[in-house]
């Protein structure tokens, strides 16, 4: 059963090496890339804004990389007097790499509600929190934490910018290729799929196998019309191909 990966750059590129070699067609077709975000130059600013004991959040590796890239640029450095948080396992030990500090994150359920569970998020009255993101993306995060008192502010440090393709003739490949499995590891890229695929060809892209690596997205899919949603663990790579090697 061949199967398209929608995950964008090297990490999707990535992934269908490891199928490929796994002895399973793939296909790669990012849906956008991923550029430097509009607001990174107000970045140093608002970090050194921070009270000492404040929270930084990075939801992915791109704002961590965008964000110490910044650093760099301007002389600034990730500060030793803050608690720093993100939302998988993958994005804290780069998030560590670059920082060379201690990165909470939820270990059993990496999204932004495993974020909020976590015992440091559950007395935030006092405390200022920094959102290091893309464009677009959940509000959830943003919104519950400042229900429990916090003072929130985010700084766009990517942005998805969506690759132009010939979609009929793109999904005439994908069909000839057999795929009969999609991998869509974000909301934006889920809807990205649906807007991309003409309206034509929407019975297809529904029957297909659709897997995804959170209960929330799992929702979203069976929303937009999917039957037939499997869920990964956990997001990184390793864990996707062996969903897809034991997922039928």
């Amino acid at each position: 059963m061949a199967v398209l990966v929608t995950r964008p750059d090297e990490r999707g590129a990535q992934l269908v090496d490891m199928l490929i070699q796994a002895g399973v067609f793939a296909i790669h077709l990012p849906l956008f890339t991923i550029e430097a975000g509009r607001e990174l130059n107000a970045l140093p600013h608002k970090f050194s804004q921070l009270k000492a004991g404040d929270y930084v959040f990075a939801v992915s590796k791109h704002a961590v990389a965008y964000a110490t890239q910044t650093f760099k640029d301007t002389g600034f450095a990730w500060r030793h007097d803050l608690s720093y948080f993100a939302v998988g396992q993958r994005t804290a030990e780069y998030f560590a790499s670059q920082t060379e500090h201690a990165i909470y994150y939820p270990q059993q359920t990496e999204t932004s509600e495993g974020v909020l569970e976590l015992a440091l998020m559950q007395d935030v009255a006092e405390k200022s929190v920094l959102i290091l993101r893309g464009n677009g993306g959940r509000e959830y995060f943003s919104e519950q934490i400042q229900l429990r008192g916090a003072k929130v502010d985010t700084v766009e440090c990517y942005q998805r910018v969506p690759i132009n393709y010939n979609n009929v003739e793109q999904m005439s490949i994908c069909k000839r290729a057999g795929i009969q499995r999609i991998v869509a590891t974000s909301a934006e890229i889920l809807q990205y799929l649906v807007d991309f695929v003409p309206e034509s060809e929407h019975n297809w892209l529904k029957s297909c196998q659709l897997v995804t690596v959170s209960s929330r997205l799992a929702k979203l899919a069976h929303n937009l019309g999917w039957h037939n949603v499997v869920v990964s663990p956990r997001a990184d790579n390793q864990h996707l191909l062996q969903t897809l090697l034991h997922s039928s």
